[in-house]
């Protein structure tokens, strides 16, 4: 405790010292100030809809020399709390050894050639592997050979019809921007061709396998590629062999600068398909273009009412998923000859279930549901009628199905908390699945527990959690227990195996993860009790998670962790704030955390169709009242550990900058306020394994000092 409170001390010298550095005054300066007409920087108040709101650390939105060494003394401080804590070398050699083991995704077909990813275990990044139909194995690509240190990854890839070329995205650092580049499979020789200023957009090939669309920015003008607002994305082809400058412009809408576009192209390869999104709204509009008779895009569906997710089309019929009328989905077919909403057919209608995922594969349309959150596997004929159910080997997620209409069988993903990822193969003709890939992790499952409980929130909502842990735990009320959630963006929390979370029951911990609403664990409906002014609800519901822990004797106050990520950090800035009694350690990682700004920065702007903007009169006084950054005040906060990373360029750094130090600023108890700010790390995406060990090492061992513990010498 005497190390903590003398590390909370330094945190206020840095924090003073950072406004000093900026021009923040003494008293007698801040006498003086009052009647200045012009406050000087640290002092910034702006009035908004008629109320004066401070922003005292707004210069941390600045990259500036005084910014950059205010960051590197915070990133010198959390280091030195973190490797002070005795013991965490075990928690990392745990993690290490869970982690160690062969993973292998479910493989995609194209051409003669099946890929697949595989990792041996500790590569920073995985590899990508082509089997020919003799059999032969050989390496496609290697993103762990594109950096010395891993940060370089693959952000996507995309295979001409015939399995020939290779276009792949590559971000650096985990920023968002991607550059395109193309590989001949056959013979590994990469092409010279490389397209840019590319965020959000898959490569998608023509038919003849000849080019690809892809849609892009135009190049950041303001001065700070990984902050400034992106508007404006546009639709071009490239043939492959030419310069990028060459491509063609095939659509753009410059009245409607913040129009997205999701392109693909029909698998006959008749069709380019637009799915045009606002933001992060669920809801999009559909256009398509011929590409046997190339006109003029038609606008098939125009009003931003539904989701619209193109599955797949026989000629003029195209299928489609939407919850039109149908919160929890439903299939359609629409003539586009016949295109008037009286024509449109139901194929599968709403369920009880909401729909997960959906691919047409020997046509026949298999449907992935969640029941209770828990995955469910059903097959129907295209015309909707029922065939059968798939036997799932347990209760769990099922990423998928994996596969082709011209094909008579697909793959699927089954995992659990405690379960790793497992692919399976289907055959029509059986009707069976049969393991494709196992892996062999150093755990033995049975040893471990994961169940689903509900609970009742604040306004008397049921809402689901699972509970993972070790056989053998004691509902003693005193368990170290980390409760994980997001509750956004219409993202369904379903179970996930991780090494690291095995590593955490290992050293006796609970592993809690609530569905909480703005989530679509039930369909739409179930998000949208999440957003806007109903952005409490989720808060609410997360608090009520924690209760139940305590009242069903699992944990308490004083052994009770929060952790959240990106709208889950909002989550956690929103704990901090308004129920800092109820956690004894709260972690917001590369969280949104000022909600009076969040849309001024690269991408931030999508984010107002969730959350809605401090520029509209109406929806102000909601972000205002929750926003985690104005909300902080003088009080005894729970130990606390901000994450960040210097090349976040989706929820920029600023936001767990301002926070941090506000957060610092404030503090009136002990425990202490320290950052975790990454260098050469983005939002999450492409981290290198060793990386993502150092993470949760640091996560389990912060979490089991601020409860108090001592972490074993060994952790098994």
């Amino acid at each position: 405790m005497i190390f903590k409170s003398k590390l909370r001390k330094q945190h206020l010298l840095i924090a003073s010292l950072a406004l000093g550095i900026m021009g923040c005054q003494s008293a007698q300066q801040d006498s003086e100030q009052k009647t200045s007409s012009a406050p000087m920087a640290g002092d910034t108040i702006e009035t908004i809809h008629g109320v004066q709101v401070a922003d005292p650390y707004r210069f941390l939105e600045q990259d500036t020399e005084q910014t950059q060494a205010w960051v590197k003394r915070q990133q010198a401080e959390g280091k030195a709390y973190l490797s002070g804590i005795e013991n965490k070398q075990a928690v990392v050699d745990r993690i290490t050894q869970l982690w160690n083991y062969q993973k292998i995704s479910a493989p995609f077909e194209h051409g003669e050639y099946t890929f697949f990813y595989k990792n041996d275990g500790l590569q920073a990044q995985s590899v990508l592997y082509v089997k020919t139909a003799n059999g032969d194995e050989k390496v496609v690509l290697d993103p762990n050979t594109l950096s010395i240190d891993g940060t370089v990854a693959l952000s996507g890839v995309s295979f001409s019809g015939d399995g020939k070329t290779l276009a792949y995205g590559v971000s650096k650092s985990g920023s968002d921007w991607q550059q395109w580049q193309f590989v001949d499979v056959a013979t590994g020789v990469k092409l010279d061709d490389e397209l840019k200023w590319i965020k959000f957009s898959n490569a998608v090939w023509n038919k003849d396998n000849t080019g690809v669309y892809y849609a892009r920015y135009d190049a950041p003008t303001g001065g700070n590629l990984l902050a400034d607002v992106n508007f404006n994305q546009k639709v071009y082809f490239h043939q492959i062999g030419s310069e990028q400058l060459s491509d063609k412009l095939v659509y753009e809408r410059p009245q409607n600068k913040d129009w997205g576009f999701g392109i693909e192209v029909s698998e006959a390869g008749d069709y380019l398909l637009f799915s045009i999104s606002q933001g992060t709204d669920t809801r999009n509009r559909f256009f398509y273009q011929s590409l046997e008779k190339p006109g003029e895009v038609v606008e098939l569906i125009t009003d931003l009412e539904a989701e619209y997710s193109f599955l797949g089309n026989d000629k003029s019929v195209f299928y489609f998923k939407t919850d039109l009328d149908a919160p929890n989905g439903k299939v359609i077919a629409i003539d586009i000859n016949h295109s008037d909403k009286a024509n449109w057919k139901t194929l599968i209608a709403e369920s009880s279930d909401p729909i997960s995922s959906i691919a047409i594969i020997n046509d026949h349309l298999v449907v992935s549901y969640l029941h209770d959150v828990l995955a469910k596997l059903s097959i129907f004929s295209m015309n909707g009628e029922n065939r059968r159910d798939v036997t799932l080997p347990g209760e769990g997620k099922v990423a998928g199905p994996y596969g082709k209409r011209s094909k008579d069988y697909f793959y699927y993903v089954f995992n659990s908390y405690v379960q790793p990822k497992t692919t399976y193969r289907f055959d029509f003709k059986t009707g069976e699945s049969h393991i494709y890939t196992e892996p062999k992790v150093s755990f033995n499952s049975d040893d471990y527990a994961s169940k689903q409980v509900f609970y009742t929130s604040k306004d008397g909502t049921r809402v689901p959690m699972m509970i993972s842990y070790k056989k053998g735990m004691e509902k003693n009320g005193a368990n170290p227990t980390l409760l994980y959630a997001y509750g956004g963006f219409a993202i369904s929390l379903t179970p996930r195996f991780s090494p690291a979370n095995i590593a955490w029951m290992d050293m006796g911990g609970i592993y809690a993860v609530p569905n909480l609403r703005g989530g679509a664990e039930y369909g739409e409906g179930w998000h949208q009790a999440g957003m806007f002014d109903k952005k409490q609800n989720v808060f609410d519901d997360y608090y009520a998670a924690a209760e139940y822990l305590i009242d069903e004797n699992y944990t308490n106050k004083t052994k009770l962790g929060a952790y959240g990520r990106s709208n889950g950090g909002l989550l956690m800035g929103a704990a901090l704030t308004q129920r800092p009694d109820l956690f004894a350690a709260v972690l917001p990682a590369v969280g949104v955390l000022d909600m009076l700004r969040f849309h001024k920065f690269t991408i931030g702007w999508a984010w107002t169709s969730e959350y809605g903007s401090a520029d509209v009169a109406e929806q102000f006084p909601a972000l205002l009242a929750y926003s985690p950054y104005h909300n902080v005040t003088k009080r005894s906060y729970p130990a606390t550990m901000v994450m960040t990373a210097d090349h976040d360029d989706r929820v920029v750094p600023l936001h767990s900058f301002k926070f941090g130090a506000m957060m610092q600023a404030q503090q009136q108890g002990d425990a202490p306020i320290i950052m975790r700010i990454e260098s050469k790390a983005g939002h999450g995406a492409g981290k290198p394994t060793s990386m993502k060990i150092d993470e949760f090492a640091d996560i389990y061992s912060f979490l089991f000092d601020s409860f108090g513990l001592k972490i074993p010498g060994k952790v098994n």
